[in-house]
């Protein structure tokens, strides 16, 4: 049975949700940033050999949405994460991350020294700066005529309009999410996600970062990470998987796992090969 319910953290109520029992939790942190749990959803397989949380981060699906641009801050939201977690109760933990999520607890580990059993970044960058990068090579394979579409409505800023939208849809469907149709939980992750947050902090798409991450970069730090360490993500991710081994790379003792025929959301398009992976991580995390 779920439990559901709010949050008081700096700045409004996060609201949160809990299913499963027993076993060490693991607590879910979604991506955006401002895009909702509700994408997450296959991670609740997972609570069959433990308790799995969720939360939608403050500014987005049932959290509060305050006016306030000087929250959506990555401090803030590591600040909001240790008060989720001690809220909660949650002392022996799991840490995932999704793409913006794996960023923010990649931060918290780093600014916290938090206690953890273990560490999941799915499809999350160490560099946004080496995101775009890879982002704007990715773009480069899109057609011409979409390519076009997509600058001149950066350049006029006319990024809300239409045909932008529709512009940019052949890139998410192909590094985002390949599944036809999309699931129910990302398509209400897109309907209910906090664009105040995303756009001040990310920018107008996936591919154009504007806003305040675009200069994060914690490449150089990885190797002070000390917790046991999953890098996980698909194929044809924009995350892409030449990053994830260099951030392997730099992360002592992390594992690396690619998923062939997936993209960012790769726990979506192959859940039983995701859930899997997963799970001998968990187990072999907590035998140590």
């Amino acid at each position: 049975m779920a439990r559901e319910g709010f949050i008081e953290v700096t700045g409004g109520r996060v609201w949160y949700r809990s299913v499963g029992d027993g076993g060490v939790p693991l607590l879910c942190l979604h991506g955006g940033p401002g895009f909702t749990h509700y994408y997450l959803e296959p991670l609740e397989a997972l609570s069959d050999r433990r308790q799995v949380i969720f939360y939608d981060q403050l500014g987005c699906g049932r959290a509060d949405r305050p006016d306030d641009p000087g929250l959506w801050t990555v401090d803030r939201f590591v600040e909001e994460l240790a008060q989720v977690r001690d809220a909660l109760g949650l002392g022996r933990l799991h840490l995932f991350g999704s793409s913006w999520g794996g960023m923010l607890a990649q931060q918290y580990v780093l600014d916290r020294r938090p206690e953890l059993e273990s560490l999941i970044l799915c499809g999350s960058p160490a560099s946004m700066v080496r995101w775009a990068e890879d982002c704007a090579e990715l773009l480069a394979a899109q057609p011409g005529d979409v390519r076009r579409v997509i600058r001149e409505h950066e350049e006029a800023g006319f990024t809300a309009c239409p045909e932008y939208q529709a512009a940019i849809l052949g890139f998410y469907r192909e590094h985002v999410c390949r599944l036809v149709p999309w699931p129910a939980g990302l398509e209400r992750s897109f309907a209910e996600a906090g664009y105040a947050v995303y756009n001040t902090m990310n920018g107008p798409s996936e591919f154009t970062v504007t806003g305040t991450l675009k200069t994060w970069d914690i490449m150089g730090r990885l190797g002070e990470i000390s917790v046991p360490t999953l890098l996980i993500g698909g194929r044809h991710d924009e995350c892409r998987p030449s990053h994830l081994e260099e951030m392997h790379r730099r992360i002592p003792g992390s594992q690396l796992a690619i998923i062939e025929d997936a993209s960012h959301l790769c726990f979506a398009e192959q859940p039983e090969e995701f859930t899997a992976l997963v799970n001998a991580f968990l187990a072999g995390a907590e035998s140590q």
